[in-house]
C-alpha cells in the first residue's frame, strides 16, 4: 500500500479522543452550526438527531440554523441545542440575507450545511457567500452537495473555508461528472485526484470509506449493514462538525470522525440487530465507541 494511504486503528485515535482537562468549559470545545431544513422536507427529528450527534461527538454548543417556516416544528425536539431562524421566502425556503447569515454564523468554529435543505432558489447564494467570506471548516452534505453540483467548482479553489465534502458514490458521480462505474474501478486515486484538484477534504462513503486531502489518504473500514438506514449520513456529518468544534480540520480528523461513527454503528447493530437498528441508535452508542478507543480495545 502507498505510504500516503493509511488505515486507521484505535491506537491512531486515542490522542484525538483523550480525556479533557478539568479546567475547561463549553467554549473550550467550540460553537458549531448546522444549516438545513425546509417546509417541504422539515426533517425536524433528523436535524435534532444530527445536532445531538454533534454534542455527543464533543462540541461545546450546537446552533441549529433553519428557515423561520420550520422553527416551531423543530423547536420541541431541541433540548441542549440552540436554534437560530433565518428569514424564508414565499416558498418557505431559506432566504439569502447577508446580515442574518453573519449573525447565525457568528463565533462558530465550524458549520455543516445541506441536510433537508431542499431546492431553495437562494441556496446557491447562501453557499457561495459562506464559502467566499467565512474562514471556518464547512462540511457539505446532502442538499448542500446538490447545490454545489450546480455551481462553478472553481469557487472551491478560492474559498476561505476549509471544505469537507461527504458524498456517497451517486453524489460523487454528480459532483465529479465521472461515471459511477469508472469511480468504482479506481476509487482511491480518483478521490485523491479530486481532493487535490479542488483543494478539499473528500470523504467518499462506502464499505471502505476513503478520506483524502489530495496528499494523504485514509481508509476507514468501519460500519455495518445496519447503518443502511435513513439518517446515517446525517449522523456522520453531525460527528464531523462536532469534532471540528475542538480540532483543526484535516484529513486525519475527518477520517477519525468516520471511524467513530462506524464503530458506534457496529455497536448499535450488536445491540439492536442489522434489521432493527436505526440511525439514532448509532448516536446512542457513540460514548461506548469512545470508551473502546480510549482503552485501545480493538473491536
Amino acid at each position: 500500500m502507498d505510504r500516503n494511504c493509511l488505515e486507521l486503528t484505535n491506537e491512531d485515535l486515542k490522542e484525538i479522543f483523550k480525556e479533557r482537562e478539568k479546567n475547561s468549559h463549553k467554549g473550550t470545545y467550540g460553537y458549531v452550526g448546522i444549516i438545513g431544513g425546509c417546509m417541504e422536507y422539515t426533517g425536524a427529528v433528523k436535524l435534532a438527531n444530527m445536532s445531538s450527534t454533534a454534542l455527543r461527538a464533543g462540541c461545546g454548543v450546537i446552533r441549529v440554523i433553519v428557515p423561520q417556516s420550520i422553527e416551531t416544528s423543530i423547536a420541541p425536539y431541541l433540548l441542549e441545542q440552540t436554534i437560530y431562524p433565518i428569514e424564508n421566502d414565499e416558498e418557505q425556503k431559506m432566504k439569502f440575507n447577508k446580515e442574518e447569515i453573519d449573525k447565525a454564523l457568528d463565533k462558530l468554529k465550524a458549520v455543516a450545511i445541506g441536510m433537508g435543505w431542499g431546492k431553495g432558489r437562494d441556496n446557491e447564494k447562501i453557499l457561495e457567500y459562506i464559502l467566499q467570506t467565512k474562514e471556518i471548516p464547512c462540511v457539505i452534505d446532502a442538499d448542500g452537495l446538490n447545490t454545489l453540483s450546480q455551481m462553478n467548482f472553481n469557487i472551491l479553489k478560492e474559498t476561505k473555508c476549509k471544505v469537507i465534502l461527504t458524498p456517497h458514490l451517486k453524489e460523487f458521480e454528480r459532483i465529479s461528472k465521472i461515471p459511477m462505474e469508472e469511480i468504482k474501478k479506481d476509487s482511491i486515486e480518483i478521490a485523491k485526484s479530486f481532493a487535490k484538484k479542488y483543494q478539499v477534504i473528500l470523504l467518499l462513503k462506502g464499505s471502505t470509506t476513503i478520506v483524502s486531502d489530495g496528499i494523504t489518504t485514509y481508509l476507514v473500514k468501519r460500519g455495518c449493514p445496519g447503518m443502511a438506514t435513513a439518517g446515517s449520513g446525517d449522523v456522520l456529518s453531525g460527528v464531523l462538525v462536532g469534532m471540528l468544534g475542538y480540532h483543526e480540520a484535516d484529513a486525519k480528523i475527518v477520517a477519525a470522525g468516520s471511524y467513530l461513527a462506524g464503530m458506534a454503528g457496529e455497536l448499535a447493530q450488536e445491540k439492536y440487530t442489522d434489521i432493527s437498528m436505526k440511525a439514532s441508535d448509532t448516536i446512542e452508542m457513540i460514548p461506548e465507541a469512545i470508551k473502546k478507543i480510549r482503552n485501545l480495545k480493538e473491536y
